[in-house]
């Protein structure tokens, strides 16, 4: 777990890169974030805001959302996929806000998660931009990069990585927080490659030194045939295990994952460290 100074450092370092930190998802009404995030599962943000403006047009309040068939919404948010599931929960979603709570979205934890198709990371989303509230969106980028930075454990249980981060983030801070590691996640920290080269956070993440410790295990031993062909590879050198046994013998055993992709000769890798 990493020290408050640590913590504090990481928190600082987002904010200069993302000063702006803001939700991805365009929306003027309440609710209409509520179903914004409902329709970004499995799906982007960018295509969710390229199908929101004709859904509210063709449904512009709440009591259309509630009178409309889940067939008529499905039809019109078809391109952000699973349009059943998502009409349906968006038209029941509507009906429930009308008649339990005049047409706004609740305020608690309990009742939001308690609406159609709404989870935790949704609920916190809503209290963190539109009360104001500590908020820990623990989406894919989230656990991700947190468990790379050592904020958490590695964790990749949704529910487990809000705990740590509440055990560890200023609830000041939380909500700006995760909409920042939702940016750093797109531009930088991605799923396929953390890019840890000049990257601000580096001396902090933990994917970096362990990237740094296999490539000390692997590279030292290179005599002979593997230095020289080391020398003579691509900037981008990859290996697959099977291989590796008769020119790397060394290297297949500190592979974690079918492909040893490793620094060498000042070249980075792409992928197959632990991410």
């Amino acid at each position: 777990m990493k020290s408050k100074a640590a913590v504090r450092r990481i928190v600082e370092e987002l904010k200069v890169l993302y000063p702006n930190a803001r939700c991805s998802l365009e929306y003027k009404k309440d609710y209409e974030l509520l179903f914004a995030v409902r329709l970004s599962a499995q799906c982007t943000d960018a295509r969710v805001n390229m199908v929101t403006p004709s859904l509210y047009q063709k449904f512009p309040t709440l009591e259309a959302f509630a009178n409309a068939t889940y067939e008529e919404v499905g039809d019109a948010i078809r391109s952000c996929g699973f349009y059943n599931t998502k009409s349906k929960d968006i038209v029941e979603c509507a009906k429930i806000l009308l008649e339990k709570y005049g047409g706004k979205v609740p305020g608690t934890m309990e009742e939001l998660t308690a609406l159609p198709g709404i989870g935790r990371k949704t609920a916190n989303l809503i209290l963190g931009d539109v009360y104001g509230q500590p908020a820990y969106v623990c989406d894919t980028h989230c656990i991700r990069i947190t468990g790379r930075l050592g904020l958490t454990d590695g964790s990749k249980d949704p529910l487990s990585v809000e705990k740590q981060l509440r055990a560890i983030l200023p609830p000041e801070k939380s909500n700006d927080f995760c909409h920042r590691l939702v940016l750093f996640g797109r531009d930088r920290c991605t799923a396929r490659k953390a890019n840890c080269d000049g990257c601000p956070l580096r001396k902090t993440a933990t994917t970096a030194r362990r990237r740094n410790n296999i490539f000390q295990k692997a590279a030292l031993p290179l005599l002979g045939e593997g230095r020289a062909a080391l020398r003579a590879s691509p900037p981008i050198w990859q290996l697959d295990t099977r291989s590796a046994r008769g020119v790397f013998p060394h290297v297949h055993a500190a592979a974690k994952n079918d492909l040893i992709l490793f620094r060498a000769c000042g070249h980075e890798t792409l992928r197959g460290f632990p991410q």
